[in-house]
């Protein structure tokens, strides 16, 4: 129920041999959903900066707040894990990133999905090229087609996923009636598939960012007269006799955490 080391640094490899070809002293990731592909790595994505560095050689690091060091050397099979005291902090994290990358004998250019930390709950700094003073090499449309192309691993585990998502529809349809409200017959269906999943998975399921990640299916307001709009939201309608209505797409369970996306 995982994507394994060996195919985490597979993927790392085929990213650096993109490297290689531009010229690139490694490469640097910061988007939670990447560094989760290549690193196996999860975390919540916050003002304060993570890194995920590679370099020629294969050897990684990851870059975190000093609060997150202890969890994510248990959680994570990094070969360095390098932290800064907090964001914005007397020295601003992106600096000390440098000497980090410096340290791993990336001095020249190097490849990142994007020129720095984005900008997510007000983050503000400078960019990967300027603390650096080096070119930054553009990676997420390779990122992308790499995604684009799944392992046999990560189609079992889409499968996987597909068919508790299957079963929370199919409760859905099952507790969606007259009198009954679209949050009732989504918590209803959501909840009873979460717990029938945890059940015949065990400790072989590992959620998200929270124990509650699971099988969700559900409406989004899109019930009798507003089944034909295309982006409605939920207003918590009451199915009545002859109410049409058109669920929401189901989101991935996590039993597909590893593999980063359904994209």
């Amino acid at each position: 129920m995982r994507i394994s080391s060996a195919e985490h640094r597979e993927r790392r490899e085929r990213l650096l041999e993109h490297c290689r070809a531009n010229g690139l002293d490694g490469f640097v990731l910061f988007d939670e959903s990447y560094i989760r592909y290549f690193g196996g790595f999860t975390f919540l994505a916050t003002e304060r900066p993570v890194a995920f560095a590679v370099n020629l050689a294969g050897e990684a690091a990851v870059f975190v707040p000093e609060f997150e060091v202890e969890r994510v050397l248990a959680e994570s099979e990094f070969d360095r894990v390098e932290s800064y005291p907090e964001y914005p902090g007397e020295e601003h994290p992106m600096r000390i990133l440098q000497r980090v990358l410096e340290d791993m004998g990336m001095r020249g250019a190097i490849g990142a999905e994007q020129d720095g930390y984005p900008g997510i709950l007000g983050y503000q700094g400078p960019a990967l090229s300027e603390v650096g003073g080096r070119d930054v090499f553009p990676l997420a449309t390779f990122v992308e087609r790499m995604l684009v192309r799944k392992s046999e691993n990560e189609v079992a585990l889409i499968r996987e996923s597909a068919r508790w998502c299957e079963h929370a529809h199919r409760l859905l349809q099952e507790y969606s009636g007259p009198g009954v409200t679209e949050a009732e017959a989504s918590l209803r269906a959501s909840n009873e598939a979460t717990l029938a999943m945890l059940d015949a998975l065990g400790p072989s399921y590992a959620g998200q960012q929270s124990s509650s990640d699971g099988a969700t299916a559900g409406y989004r307001g899109q019930i009798g007269r507003r089944s034909a709009w295309a982006h409605a939201v939920a207003h918590n309608i009451r199915f009545e006799p002859g109410t049409f209505s058109s669920p929401r797409p189901l989101r991935p369970c996590g039993v597909t955490t590893p593999s980063s996306s359904a994209r």
